[in-house]
């Protein structure tokens, strides 16, 4: 019989087209993330990382999460859950105001962060984030902890990522009706960014590209934060498909097929390599089928890839992914697991290219360790940071320390990948 859960555990719940995962994780005495179990269940209630079916999302979140419950021989009650559908947009506010040269205290701080929360324009979305990313002082960007120095201006660059409303709360309402309590519905590029990103990556530029089974989502790393993302409303599923497609065979089959024959590069010889492919109305794998070579599965994988790399290629040109800072895309999620994915990719967007997989964590099954898996890592990671969430701050009344000299304040509010 499961115990009831010590205190520190985290659970991270990652509801996908594909498949719905979690994972139950504690810190340990050196602050690692120890993993205590994972549980899987095909997701079969969402699409295009909406919700198309509320009972079959809740019946596969309930499943995911007990199975991780009976590996960890503890029950749990609350949930960090992941938010990968369109619709996401990320900005940065900035907020600045005069200190006349005195040293900074903590009542500035929490006022510069009462007045950014107080800025941010949701434009009738709902805002998932809203974090103080950098500070800075007389100009100068970067600075981490501003408290005791000195400056004549201090201001702080927020962290801004909304969606829209509804499926947001669809999403919450799902996991409120499998009876777990939602601790926060985080953004998928900014869980993954965090379990398979590079603290220097993230400073230096680098693009993410998560192709998950349904959306493909791109977003945009620079200075420590996310600054820009856009979502592509395809994914590997679509592969599958055009397979299932172009041979008459179901979609568990093709999926096989991609999964066992498949790859985005081509050569000879796979001309002369046969795959026996049982037809759409077979009862069984053995029932009478055609046969095709492996050139011909791997033209159909091309013909999708190829319309996909004009896609993530459009949308880094719009986030102005170029010169020095456009030189380094990390590709993840569960289509990142196509054989020579990561060679096509590089040769297609003439940028190198790296897969991206969880990394940090203790204890993690080798099974969920592939990139299809970065964003439950990222959840987790994410609820063990438990970064400042402007939204927690107090409203405007209950502030009681005001900085000295509040003489100039001017907010921007722009997308970040304006200035880079």
């Amino acid at each position: 019989m499961a115990k009831q859960a010590p205190e520190g555990l985290i659970t991270a719940l990652d509801i996908g087209s594909s498949k719905v995962s979690a994972m139950i994780a504690q810190k340990g005495d050196g602050g690692e993330l120890i993993v205590l179990g994972t549980g899987q269940r095909e997701s079969r209630g969402v699409k295009r990382g909406y919700i198309a079916d509320a009972d079959a999302t809740e019946a596969a979140v309930r499943e995911a999460v007990e199975q991780a419950e009976r590996i960890a021989g503890t029950n749990i009650e609350n949930v960090w859950v992941s938010f990968s559908a369109g619709g996401l947009v990320s900005d940065v506010a900035e907020v600045e105001f005069e200190l006349g040269g005195h040293r900074v205290e903590q009542g500035d701080i929490d006022a510069l962060l009462q007045a950014g929360r107080e800025s941010i324009d949701p434009a009738g979305r709902m805002v998932l984030h809203a974090q103080p990313a950098l500070y800075t002082l007389d100009g100068l960007t970067g600075v981490k902890k501003p408290l005791g120095l000195h400056a004549d201006r201090l201001g702080v660059h927020i962290h801004v990522v909304a969606a829209d409303g509804s499926p947001v709360r669809n999403l919450g309402l799902c996991v409120a009706n499998a009876h777990l309590e939602v601790k926060a519905i985080i953004a998928s590029p900014v869980a993954t960014g965090m379990a398979c990103l590079s603290e220097e990556e993230r400073e230096l530029g680098v693009a993410l590209v998560e192709l998950g089974a349904g959306i493909t989502n791109v977003s945009l790393f620079a200075g420590g934060m996310l600054v820009g993302l856009t979502s592509i409303p395809f994914g590997s599923a679509d592969i599958t498909d055009d397979i299932a497609s172009a041979f008459g065979t179901r979609r568990a089959q093709a999926e096989r097929m991609k999964c066992f024959h498949g790859s985005a590069n081509a050569s000879p010889r796979d001309n002369h390599e046969m795959i026996d492919v049982a037809p759409i109305s077979a009862e069984d794998d053995a029932s009478e089928g055609t046969r095709i070579t492996k050139a011909q599965l791997i033209a159909v994988i091309r013909q999708r890839l190829e319309h996909l790399m004009g896609e993530v290629q459009k949308a880094l040109v719009e986030l102005k992914f170029e010169g020095p800072v456009g030189r380094q895309v990390v590709l993840t999620g569960g289509g990142a697991e196509l054989k020579g994915i990561a060679d096509y990719m590089q040769q297609a967007l003439g940028r190198s290219v790296r897969i991206g997989r969880p990394r940090g964590l203790t204890g993690l099954p080798e099974a969920h360790s592939g990139p299809g898996f970065a964003t439950l890592a990222g959840l987790a990671f994410y609820a063990a940071a438990d970064p400042i969430d402007l939204r927690a701050l107090p409203s405007v009344g209950q502030v009681v320390h005001r900085p000295r000299g509040f003489a100039i304040f001017r907010r921007l509010l722009a997308a970040a990948r304006a200035n880079y």
